[in-house]
């Protein structure tokens, strides 16, 4: 079985049926409340609060333990053409209840505030599940409200046609962000600006982006042999234009415009066309993905010192090719990303990097978590023929020359007790054993574990 629902913009009805599942449901009043269905629940993205969404739906058992769910859910979220968001809820059952699969949409503006839009997934949540309990034999755990049908709930296609609104952006959204920071010491002072601005388009055959940004870094240090004082201006202009051939293909563009003093450039514009396969289709990404991208073009650069191939300025060719799994399953998650790319005037000089990431579930209660990254490092063709200097190397203001890099996290999570957890307490939150776990996960403690 496979259902697909979408929901419309935040309180707005479910294109499920014209009934609502209330907040709290209440227990059936004509028949005595059966067994509850089991529930694992299983997030990755924004808005993964499974202590509202197990407050607010408390008319089931959620477990900590995906062996004993009768029915795993997976929430997942993408970024909206109009700066929301979109969250896939998949229900898969387990156990008695294996093949049991349905897929459910919700769409939230990005204007919402975070209570709104945990109140959308929780009433998007909460259908799912009573979908899930009707059809699999939970009798008397709820019950269903009829809705006021003059509300003017909204539902149906994602892509809000012209017939429906008057817009007078034609799809287009923006968004500006600013923001400034100073602290210091006796010793050290440290000044920040930063601002951006982003622009975008998205329709089902075309997506159109355009970011830019400013930042203003300065800092200043008293050492014993003086004062060290560094003040950095960067800026960065890119855009993206896709176009959707098929389910699989696509093609487009990319540009940029530049200036990175870290990297020892003043000003660098490149043009690069790019093209796509998906070996599934483009709708079944946030479950699944397995994509190889590829992207050639032009570069120039203007050095604001004299590079170690004495170079003050210049023009190279590039190209890249970019392979890129993911998997989100009842077992886990996991991913991998292959990327190599070389100048075509020299295809000595190039970058191979290989990054990958699990998370897997053995047996009940017991997971393994890794994360690593490898790369080797010969295309810094832009590195300063004056070297860095060690207050540079040590604020890392400067890229030093290298020919490899990596990073590796491993680790593992062991559960085990009480399989229930419907029960929330949010007394003395920032006490405690409380704060502590938080602080330790804060610093990536815990294996990487959920």
């Amino acid at each position: 079985m496979h259902l697909t629902h979408k929901c419309g913009a935040v309180l707005g009805l479910c294109a499920l049926s014209l009934l609502t599942v209330p907040v709290s449901a209440q227990q059936a009043g004509d028949q005595a409340p059966g067994p509850r269905p089991n529930v694992f629940f299983d997030c990755d993205g924004r808005d993964c609060n499974s202590e509202y969404y197990r407050t607010e739906i408390n008319w089931v058992n959620w477990v900590r333990d995906r062996g004993v769910a009768d029915v795993h859910v997976i929430m997942t979220s993408l970024s909206t053409g109009s700066g929301g968001l979109e969250y896939q809820i998949d229900l898969l059952g387990y156990r008695d209840y294996d093949g049991y699969d349905d897929t459910t949409l919700l769409q939230t503006l990005s204007t919402d505030t975070d209570r709104e839009r945990l109140d959308a997934i929780t009433h998007t949540l909460g259908i799912s599940l009573a979908s899930f309990a009707n059809e699999s034999g939970f009798r008397g755990i709820v019950t269903l409200q009829g809705s006021d049908l003059t509300g003017g709930g909204r539902g149906g296609s994602p892509l809000v046609s012209q017939e429906e609104v008057d817009d007078p952006w034609n799809l287009w959204f923006f968004r500006f962000n600013g923001s400034g920071n100073l602290d210091g010491e006796k010793t050290r002072s440290s000044v920040r600006l930063n601002s951006s601005l982003s622009a975008s388009r998205v329709s089902p055959t075309w997506k159109i982006n355009f970011f830019a940004y400013a930042n203003l870094n300065r800092v200043e240090f008293e050492l014993e042999d003086g004062t060290f004082t560094d003040q950095r201006t960067d800026w960065n202009f890119s855009q993206l234009i896709a176009y959707a051939l098929s389910d699989h293909w696509s093609i487009g563009a990319q540009s940029t415009a530049s200036r990175s003093t870290r990297s020892n450039q003043n000003f660098t514009a490149e043009l690069t066309p790019a093209i796509e396969y998906s070996f599934f289709p483009y709708d079944e990404a946030t479950r699944r993905s397995l994509t190889v991208f590829y992207k050639i073009g032009a570069a120039y650069r203007d050095y604001i010192e004299e590079t170690v191939f004495g170079q003050l300025e210049e023009t190279k060719w590039e190209q890249s090719l970019e392979i890129e799994l993911s998997q989100r399953q009842p077992w886990g998650d996991a991913g991998i990303t292959v990327r190599a790319s070389h100048y075509l005037h020299d295809i000595q000089r190039h970058n191979v990097s290989l990054r990958g990431n699990v998370d897997f579930r053995i047996v009940r209660g017991f997971s393994v978590n890794a994360r690593g990254d490898v790369g080797w490092v010969d295309d810094q063709i832009y590195l300063s023929a004056g070297g860095v200097t060690d207050e540079e190397a040590l604020l890392r203001l400067r890229t030093r020359a290298t020919d490899f890099n990596y990073g590796l996290t491993v680790g593992f999570s062991v559960l085990f007790g009480s399989i229930f957890n419907n029960v929330v307490n949010n007394r003395f939150r920032g006490a405690g054993g409380t704060a502590a776990m938080a602080a330790y996960r804060a610093r990536g403690g815990g294996g990487g574990g959920r």
